[in-house]
């Protein structure tokens, strides 16, 4: 099966610095797959290249075997969709008009067709959002918020979705759901890919995590291979304690998490 994504020598550069640098991997549908790395390290960036939205120095971004310099927006945004965090908006939108903005691609006029609604209802429907459809965004709690930012981003019809820092604000019971849902997802041959800060979390989700500092790639691969003290040490720069369970995800212990 082709790569939706293959990224080859990738780099983008600021004012004289590279954000990021040599990065190389292919994506494939059906993958959740987590970037983490440190604050710095060229995660968002990297997202924000995927997405086409940030110009690249070197190197190319395919997307189902064409360069993405050579896809137009709209067509970009048709395959593409990305989630960034928390959004907030000056007006009294209902949830179910923040759902419809994801159709702008696919729309050639002004007006709503039976297509669109069809869209924003199976959207809603994912994320079981159906009961906040007529409420005003801005009067919902996070995770909620979060939930129909992606139900809206759903609606584009994309085959690709990415998230930047979705969980960020979210409890962990939500943090939860918002993972059970998008890795639901994948099993409908989506690839979702996620920055995150939260290695435990991507560790119990993600089917393959790709590790970032200083802009380039330190590893890749199952959150079971990553999970290695000395890994950790070399790329976060602090003491992380891996306890493995049994059955479950290796969980990583933060300095001091495991004194009485």
């Amino acid at each position: 099966m082709k790569p939706v994504y293959q990224i080859r020598n990738l780099a983008v550069i600021k004012d004289g610095r590279p954000l990021i640098s040599d990065i190389e991997f292919e994506l494939s549908a059906g993958e959740l797959v987590v970037i983490l790395g440190p604050n710095g390290a060229g995660k968002s960036t990297l997202l924000k290249a995927l997405a086409g939205i940030e110009p690249v120095s070197a190197g190319e971004i395919l997307l189902g075997g064409e360069s993405i310099a050579k896809i137009g927006r709209r067509e970009m945004a048709r395959q593409v969709a990305m989630v960034e965090p928390m959004l907030d908006l000056p007006f009294g939108y209902s949830v179910e008009q923040v759902v419809m903005m994801g159709r702008a691609p696919h729309m050639d006029a002004w007006f709503e067709g039976a297509e669109d609604w069809a869209q924003v209802d199976a959207a809603l429907a994912v994320m079981d959002c159906q009961a906040l459809r007529k409420r005003d965004y801005r009067n919902l709690s996070s995770g909620e918020k979060q939930r129909v930012l992606v139900a809206s981003a759903l609606a584009q019809q994309p085959c690709v979705l990415l998230l930047d820092e979705s969980a960020a604000f979210l409890d962990v019971r939500h943090q939860m759901e918002l993972f059970e849902a998008i890795k639901r997802l994948t099993t409908q041959g989506y690839l979702i890919v996620a920055v995150t800060h939260d290695w435990n979390l991507a560790a119990a989700w993600a089917s393959r995590i790709i590790l970032l500092k200083n802009g380039r790639v330190a590893a890749a691969g199952s959150p079971a291979e990553l999970s290695n003290e000395a890994l950790l040490l070399e790329v976060f720069g602090v003491p992380l304690e891996v306890m493995v369970v049994e059955g479950r995800p290796p969980v990583v212990l933060q300095p001091g998490a495991s004194r009485g």
